[in-house]
């Protein structure tokens, strides 16, 4: 599972840190279906300058690393991330639990969803005739792919989690529902305190994710 501090290494910004998106907007005014009931336009231009941010970024080394591990491993990169740079890296399997800022959708009829790398504007309808929207999950809305998700993770011999110091539910929780015989590690900077009959079960690795890539090389020897 990848969070924001695999992209942040590409300089896509991350809404957490201290320079990150949230200090400039409220959450509530730009990822919410209030906040786009109530100034459409304001988060289309929020979700425009990201896209461009992100069609401007490149893959990096653990970008990279990941998409290198399909060769050996049955594996699913779960992301949080809305850009597409695992899958610029070559990662094949990729679940975006948040949706995908390179697509957008009918604000009206969700299911119909395109391709999208332009900006949006006020007046761009569906084929139906209502307001398209970024393809993102906004706070507030259900995560539709969060079941398939916990399946994976479920049946998963090894749970690595990269870039994100688990915060955001529901996908913070997925860590909770992998087996007791699941390797567990964790790669972030900032990883969180877990009670004591938990944590003896993870290997936190207090890096960032391209560093701590190349610590979880050396684990994952013992599974070749």
């Amino acid at each position: 599972m990848t969070g924001a501090g695999i992209s942040a290494e590409s300089g896509i910004q991350t809404f957490r840190s201290v320079a990150g998106l949230w200090n400039n907007h409220n959450v509530d005014d730009v990822a919410s279906p209030m906040g786009w009931l109530k100034n459409p336009s304001l988060v289309l231009d929020f979700y425009n300058q990201r896209r461009r941010e992100v069609l401007n970024a490149q893959p990096n080394a653990a970008h990279y690393f990941l998409a290198d591990l399909q060769d050996k491993f049955d594996m699913t990169i779960i992301t949080q991330n809305v850009d597409d740079l695992h899958e610029r890296a070559g990662s094949r399997r990729v679940l975006h639990l948040h949706g995908e800022l390179l697509k957008s959708q009918s604000s009206k009829y969700p299911e119909l969803v395109y391709e999208c790398k332009n900006d949006i504007a006020i007046g761009d309808k569906c084929e139906n005739g209502s307001q398209l929207r970024p393809a993102v999950v906004w706070f507030g809305e259900s995560v539709p792919l969060i079941l398939t998700a916990e399946g994976l993770c479920y049946d998963a011999d090894i749970f690595v989690v990269i870039g994100t110091s688990l915060q955001v539910y529901p996908a913070a929780g997925l860590i909770s529902v992998t087996q007791d015989k699941c390797k567990k590690i964790i790669i972030d900077p900032e990883i969180p305190t877990f009670n004591e009959a938990y944590k003896n079960k993870i290997i936190p690795i207090r890096k960032n994710a391209t560093e701590g890539v190349l610590d979880l090389e050396l684990y994952l020897k013992d599974f070749n």
